[in-house]
């Protein structure tokens, strides 16, 4: 059974940072393409960001959001910088085609 554990999120200020870990059980993922989307308030669920060889980002983070893994911790990061405030939401981390988490909140404001 696939499971995905998010933590790290919180509440910062507009331009603050946070670093989203995800620690995958029930895989080598290190075989696996693995990703973020994220669902506000009232709006659809958004990818964020996907790693699979090669490296995906919805426009609105790039430059700011850094996906990554560590196959030997069989964990996924994101780290998300210049935070902004339409950036609030749930944060999940997913395994295409197999699971994803329970979600992490991540609030942005003054």
């Amino acid at each position: 059974q696939v499971q995905l554990v998010e933590s790290g999120g919180g509440s910062v200020q507009p331009g603050g940072s946070l670093r989203l870990s995800c620690v995958v059980s029930g895989i080598f993922l290190n075989y696996f393409a693995v990703g973020w989307f994220r669902q506000a308030p009232g709006k659809e669920r958004e990818g964020v960001s996907c790693l699979d060889g090669k490296t995906y980002y919805v426009d609105s983070v790039k430059g700011r959001f850094t996906i990554s893994r560590d196959n030997t911790k069989n964990t996924v990061y994101l780290q998300m910088n210049s935070l902004k405030p339409e950036d609030t939401a749930v944060y999940y981390c997913y395994v295409p085609w197999l699971s994803w988490g329970q979600g992490t909140q991540v609030t942005v404001s003054s």
